[in-house]
């Protein structure tokens, strides 16, 4: 069975969150990591996982809401550090495509996360849009390990998040047309990935258009059996082991 390790399942964006739960067991999946981004949905996904004994989450504060002040998120994650259910910090990072006036600001709330992330011994999910260079520099003071959320560089800038620790989140931006990712993921080899959907957005080809589930994590593990010629059960074993790699659950 396969993992979704980042989706963000909120009542914004579903009417029927049973529903889709409840298609992620029909479907060959395990789990979900659902991904909070600000206050709000962090209480909102803490909620949720109580609910659903196959949803795991992930709390911290989105680089597009850093105007709600990080200080509330991390008072929550020390409230719930003994959560089981609680098994990262993010969705955090760095987004210079939508924000570039306030890196430093970005920087320091990201740096606050990171470190909370070291005290309690937990991994980041990180956001990182063009601001590649910034990222590396700053998780090269941290030991911590984690997914690098919607991968889409090189090689080279691969092998950098490789060498950290980090696993490099592949999503339906893979299916998309003139998408150069499959050649990177000949060059790096499938030990260093995971699956993810980001839901409800990037939905994987041939959904384009519609709204993104965690289902649709399998058009993205068969997109990559048919181009990489390896079969779908082989996929699962290595990319659950990575995941397992990075955190502290069992599926």
């Amino acid at each position: 069975m396969l993992v979704d390790t980042h989706c963000h399942i909120y009542k914004e964006y579903y009417q029927n969150i049973d529903e889709v739960m409840d298609n992620v067991s029909k479907n060959n999946i395990s789990l979900v990591i659902n991904n909070a981004c600000n206050l709000k949905t962090s209480l909102e996904v803490l909620e949720l996982s109580k609910k659903y004994e196959n949803m795991y989450i992930a709390i911290g504060l989105h680089p597009d809401e850093i105007s709600e002040g990080v200080d509330k998120i991390i008072k929550l994650i020390k409230e719930n550090k003994g959560n089981k259910k609680l098994i990262a910090i993010g969705e955090i990072g760095l987004d210079y495509y939508h924000n570039k006036d306030n890196k430093l600001e970005q920087q320091t709330i990201l740096k606050k996360q990171l470190d909370l992330a070291t005290e309690l011994n937990l991994p980041v999910i990180l956001h990182s849009r063009e601001a590649t260079g910034d990222m590396i520099n700053i998780i090269k003071s941290y030991k911590l390990k984690g997914i690098i959320h919607c991968f889409n560089g090189s090689v080279e800038t691969a092998k950098e998040y490789i060498k950290l620790g980090y696993k490099l989140g592949i999503n339906g931006v893979v299916t998309f047309k003139n998408c150069k990712l499959i050649s990177v993921l000949k060059k790096i080899g499938l030990d260093n990935i995971v699956f993810e959907t980001d839901s409800p957005y990037l939905t994987p080809t041939p959904f384009r258009g519609e709204q993104n589930n965690p289902s649709y994590i399998n058009n993205i593990a068969n997109f990559i059996c048919d181009n990489l010629n390896i079969s779908l059960d082989k996929l699962e074993t290595i990319t659950n082991q990575n995941v397992s790699e990075i955190f502290d659950i069992n599926i």
